[in-house]
């Protein structure tokens, strides 16, 4: 039935899907990125360390590892609707939970809709690419847009529901948001499952492929570095000085609001030609970013850094994703649970470890080194064609 209705009228079941799609990716933005406003407040309002705080980050995207291998189950068993629908339930009930008492049902509620994270990531990025082959990275690049768009909402609302005592109703919006949308999007045609065995990856041949793993080490790398800027610099302000503190829950704001212009602009520039160039300048100037925010021991100083790092690394994992699809067609699908899964690993070890660091040393500063050094490395990586 969904595969007669695709043939009939591609363009616009893939119109539909493609809205909804973008959609999904709001509630999506605001949930990844939940913890890096919320953090300040959770820390006072837990009594947590660093450390503590930092498994919050561990937790998160270790559930949305188990997610990424569950969608890549299901993508090849039953299509993309199952993975879809079953990620925005999830993401809907545990966003409802998280200040319901005490750390222990936080640390459940972060893991739930982590899982719910993991389903509809790589699904909707995958989903994205596949049925935009004319224009994939502008499509891909787009759908990350509304992503930053989340994100730049979830930054600014959890700084004005604090101030005003409504952080319960603002995480009630959204955990209904994306209950309603499943709702809407439950008769839309997904693409079938693909059952043809030529489109299931060879792993024996994959692991001697070199670019595989320089897409795995893009993949961990990248979002571990993005998460820990985006979770750790609202408190690393609020420890620059009492004056600073109540700027702590907008700093994340500035570093996801550039990121999101970037990405609204990119598409203008993105084309197989310059995707390469573009890479490698944003790689350059997100490491001078970060840097320029560590040196800094002043309020302006960090907000240039965070604004120059969001917007240098706007294009970079949209980039990734779409050379991904363009690079192993269908069987992305099946190899995107790896890659996915990676990018889920990554923001929980980098973050957790910028957390345990500064727990050590007594000095988030020396912490954030990790995503300088993650930045710099993938630089250095995409130095060579492949």
């Amino acid at each position: 039935m969904a595969t007669a209705q695709i043939e009939a009228s591609p363009s616009s079941s893939n119109k539909r899907l493609i809205l909804a799609g973008q959609l999904a990716f709001l509630p999506t933005g605001v949930l990844t990125t939940l913890l890096g406003p919320m953090l300040p407040l959770l820390i006072t309002r837990w009594a947590l360390t660093d450390t503590q705080a930092g498994n919050l980050f561990l937790v998160q995207f270790l559930a949305s590892v188990a997610g990424v291998q569950l969608s890549g189950v299901l993508l090849r068993r039953a299509g993309y609707r199952p993975a879809f629908m079953s990620g925005l339930l999830l993401m809907s009930a545990g966003s409802a939970m998280l200040l319901m008492g005490s750390v222990w049902l936080g640390m459940a509620s972060v893991a739930t809709y982590g899982l719910g994270l993991g389903l509809i990531i790589p699904t909707d990025n995958l989903l994205i690419a596949e049925i935009s082959t004319d224009a994939r990275t502008s499509a891909v690049n787009l759908l990350n847009f509304f992503w930053g768009t989340g994100a730049v909402f979830c930054s600014l609302m959890v700084a004005w529901a604090a101030a005003h005592k409504m952080l319960p109703v603002f995480l009630g919006g959204v955990a209904l948001f994306p209950l309603l949308l499943a709702l809407t999007m439950w008769t839309l045609p997904f693409p079938p499952a693909s059952t043809a065995s030529d489109h299931r990856p060879r792993w024996r041949e994959l692991a001697r492929n070199p670019t595989v793993w320089l897409f795995a080490a893009v993949f961990f790398f990248y979002p571990g570095a993005e998460t820990a800027v985006g979770g750790w610099i609202g408190s690393y302000v609020a420890r620059l000085g009492p004056q600073e503190v109540k700027w702590a829950p907008l700093m994340p704001a500035f570093f996801w609001t550039a990121l999101t212009a970037g990405r609204a602009f990119g598409a203008a520039f993105l084309s197989d030609h310059w995707e390469r160039r573009v890479l490698r300048v944003g790689f350059v100037t997100a490491a001078a970013g970060i840097a320029l925010m560590l040196v800094s021991s002043s309020l302006p100083g960090v907000i240039a850094g965070a604004l120059i790092t969001g917007l240098s690394y706007a294009t970079l994992y949209p980039i990734t994703v779409a050379r991904l699809s363009h690079r192993f067609g269908v069987a992305a699908r099946s190899i995107g649970a790896l890659m996915f899964s990676l990018a889920s690993v990554g923001p929980a070890v980098i973050p957790w470890t910028v957390g345990v660091v500064s727990q050590t040393t007594g000095s988030l500063r020396a912490g954030l080194l990790l995503p300088l050094g993650a930045t710099v490395f993938l630089l250095l990586i995409h130095l060579r064609e492949w």
